[in-house]
């Protein structure tokens, strides 16, 4: 049992005769068949039994009616992954079934040798760095490595003031401290993004206001951040999600029209380009991270960038506890302790040293889905709007149609299949700490349609093409299965 194969090749209807189970388990490989009373599963038959049947007797000719095995062990499409993996260590394949009793979908083996969302890579010489800070001692926030993570992030993305730090959160945090956001003052965020955009504005005594987002790019609309423009307004957070970069030029315009500071929130878009120039760049202000599942991660970790020499400075200052540079112990202001580790800081130098590998095989990634997915009418597939380069940290598709209510029961029978996939963000408006900061009357219909119909599919640089092609084969079978529920 070395493929995943498509339900219909596992199926045989019970007025059908053993020759044609046989000819069904002979096609499929799988040493076993599932017998539908239309679509309701009534029995299995494995090869087994098929020779159990022949010996007693039983002619290839005789009705399967007569001869399956209705004793059958099955699952219901609710069943948690843990009892279906436990399960499979009894039984090598397993009909699921819904509350109607109709067959929806089966697990082997093979479906579960789990295919990750994102995987990290860490074999170049992560290792080697990191036993250097080990051997040297240098093990905390001091060390060669964070000054060498600093400067090669600042030649990858173009010559910016950069500053490591511990996460991606406490960079945004960083970023508004140091321009003097503060209390009284408005932020004008996406609806539509993790929550790690909006909660630092919040910590510094801010104020969001969502803004409804695109619905090409996903990135904040415009044309509602300019409506949504109080005196109190003092900044803009465009999100680059998913690695596709927000309309810069409009948002700079916008942002010289009402005297607004630029901090753009770049945590998924390493490797991303807008009209040649990194992501980030354009901006007062800018931050990444490298958490675990991005595309350069040091595990955890982040990067702030900062145009003005005197804000990098004094944001350098409240990273270490707000103390003075000349005189140590000496505190001019509070500040954070939000520096990054040398250990941290090797990991980066060392995936800096593959960055351009890892964008490339994420955009080849990106490429195969396109391929193989551009003829499936009820999906919508991510593009490059405008003179951007995308780097799809995570391949992220829209259900169309009748199907996009089914997002989430997707989801599920992908992880049947053993494969990871994850829905978009939830927009911020329906939740309840946010709730407070939507617009009154504003019914955020965009990045609430995208929430509910969006799925991340794998997009690790791990991925083989037969990867790809196992994931795309899946979703083809759910989505058939979905939409074959409908039809009933």
């Amino acid at each position: 049992m070395d493929k995943v194969v498509p339900i219909e090749q596992m199926v045989v209807q019970e007025h059908l005769k053993l020759v044609d189970a046989m000819k069904v388990i002979n096609k499929n490989e799988q040493g076993i068949c599932f017998v539908l009373a239309n679509k309701n599963l009534v029995g299995v038959l494995t090869d087994g039994d098929i020779r159990r049947s022949l010996l007693q007797g039983r002619d290839t000719n005789d009705c399967l009616k007569d001869i399956i095995n209705r004793d059958f062990f099955s699952l219901s499409s609710d069943s948690s992954t843990d009892n279906i993996q436990k399960s499979l260590i009894k039984y090598r394949c397993i009909p699921i079934t819904n509350h109607r009793g109709e067959l929806v979908d089966y697990a082997s083996a093979i479906s579960y040798s789990q295919i990750p969302l994102i995987k990290p890579v860490l074999d170049g010489r992560e290792l080697e760095y990191i036993t250097d800070c080990i051997l040297t001692g240098w093990i905390s926030s001091q060390g060669k490595y964070v000054n060498l993570f600093e400067e090669g992030f600042s030649q990858y993305v173009g010559g910016t003031h950069c500053l490591a730090v511990s996460n991606g959160t406490v960079a945004l945090h960083l970023a508004l401290a140091s321009l003097g956001i503060g209390p009284g003052d408005e932020v004008l965020v996406p609806n539509l993004t993790f929550a790690a955009s909006v909660n630092p504005v919040l910590y510094v005594g801010a104020t969001p206001v969502l803004i409804d987002v695109d619905p090409t790019s996903m990135a904040i609309d415009v044309n509602l951040a300019e409506q949504a423009i109080t005196p109190r307004t003092r900044a803009i957070i465009p999100v680059h999600l998913y690695g596709h970069p927000a309309d810069i030029d409009r948002v700079m315009a916008l942002a010289d029209k009402f005297q607004l500071l630029v901090i753009e929130d770049c945590a998924e878009a390493f490797g991303s380009f807008y009209k040649g120039k990194h992501v980030g760049r354009w901006g007062d202000a800018a931050i990444f991270s490298f958490f675990g599942n991005k595309t350069l991660t040091t595990g955890e970790g982040g990067m702030v960038l900062f145009k003005d020499k005197a804000i990098y400075d004094r944001a350098r200052i409240l990273r270490d506890h707000g103390m003075s540079p000349e005189r140590r112990y000496w505190h001019d202001e509070v500040g954070y302790n939000y520096r990054m580790t040398n250990l941290q800081a090797a990991v980066g130098v060392a995936q800096l040293e593959r960055a351009d590998f890892f964008v490339e095989r994420k955009r080849w990634i990106a490429e195969q889905y396109r391929k193989r997915l551009s003829l499936f009418r009820c999906l919508k597939l991510p593009q490059e709007y405008g003179d951007v380069t995308n780097s799809y940290w995570l391949y992220t598709i829209l259900l169309t149609g009748e199907v996009a209510p089914k997002r989430d029961q997707i989801i599920k029978l992908m992880k049947l299949n053993g494969i990871e996939t994850r829905p978009v963000f939830y927009s911020m408006h329906r939740m309840p700490p946010y709730r407070a900061f939507s617009i009154n009357g504003a019914s955020y219909p965009v990045s609430s349609y995208i929430s509910d119909s969006g799925i991340s599919l794998p997009s690790g640089v791990t991925l083989e093409i037969s990867d790809i092609a196992r994931v795309c084969d899946s979703l083809a079978q759910v989505l058939d299965t979905i939409l074959s529920l409908k039809s009933v």
